[in-house]
């Protein structure tokens, strides 16, 4: 049985021309106009563009060629075929979108409405399993000769460098904001790659197991699963219910327990996605 995506490709390639579409209207409207360089090679083409007047997507096109030409040399034309689509996307985007500048000297509502546009563009690319090239490209190169560390400590050393050059030509009150964006940008990218639809995991600790379990399936219709525990303290033997619920429905789980088993030690955490019958639904293709 092989898996493999349901998805038909023309949706991925929708996705890379409207995700750097948001992308660039971020870069041109918001980033640009202000100066906020936020790492990459839109802000070495923002740096660029204030020494010389050379456009973003001139710049962006020129320092992506050589990346490209390694790429293809060293993985094949395969492996940077979407990526080269999308950098492609937005350079065009780039020079077809007008500058406008959208928060004006608001350098606080720049970060973060750029962090949530740019955020957005970079999910979506990311979703059609590609980037933008740049240097996630160059970090990926460097990290097959430097195998001790990942490709994403390399990709934050080479963008903090980017900043820190933004940081030394325009000041460093425009590099702080840039930290904020960029926090921004990766918290959203990933609720659009991870998903927005939150769950509850609960483990529940009790001497009533059956009974919480039970309620649990019947009244709920929720699964639960005993796992199997040693209490390091008493040595007994015990099973621990652990269940997946809705944010919604963690309020009922912990009144069940509570009911049953008022001395019960519930642990509830986070679960960014959950697949599977009474979720999200996943598909095979034999």
């Amino acid at each position: 049985m092989e898996i493999s995506s349901n998805r038909p490709v023309y949706i991925d390639y929708l996705l890379m021309t409207i995700g750097t579409c948001f992308m660039a209207v971020a870069i041109n409207s918001i980033y640009d106009p202000i100066s906020m360089v936020t790492g990459g090679f839109t802000g070495i083409a923002i740096i660029v563009k204030a020494y010389s007047n050379i456009p973003l997507w001139l710049t962006n096109i020129m320092l992506n060629i050589p990346v490209f030409l390694i790429g293809a040399r060293i993985k094949g034309f395969r492996f940077i075929a979407r990526t080269l689509y999308s950098t492609a996307a937005l350079s065009i985007w780039l020079y077809v979108l007008p500058t406008m500048n959208i928060m004006t000297e608001d350098y606080i509502l720049a970060a973060i409405f750029g962090g949530v546009i740019s955020g957005i563009g970079i999910g979506m690319v990311f979703l059609a399993r590609a980037t933008t090239g740049g240097t996630d490209m160059v970090a990926a190169f460097l990290q097959h000769y430097l195998k001790h560390y990942s490709i994403a400590q390399i990709l934050q050393l080479i963008d903090a460098l980017v900043v820190l050059a933004g940081a030394y030509i325009f000041g460093l009150n425009r590099a702080l904001y840039a930290i904020i964006s960029i926090f921004v940008v990766s918290q959203v990218t990933d609720g659009i790659i991870e998903g927005l639809k939150f769950s509850k995991l609960a483990y529940i600790i009790t001497n009533h197991q059956d009974e919480v379990a039970n309620a649990i399936m019947t009244v709920m219709e929720r699964g639960a699963t005993g796992l199997h525990a040693t209490g390091m303290y008493s040595s007994l033997e015990k099973k621990v219910i652990m269940c997946v619920v809705s944010k919604k429905e963690i309020v009922q789980v912990k009144e069940i327990v509570t009911q049953i088993d008022p001395n019960a030690f519930v642990i509830v955490s986070d679960v960014r996605e959950v697949l599977g019958e009474g979720f999200m639904e996943y598909k095979f293709n034999k």
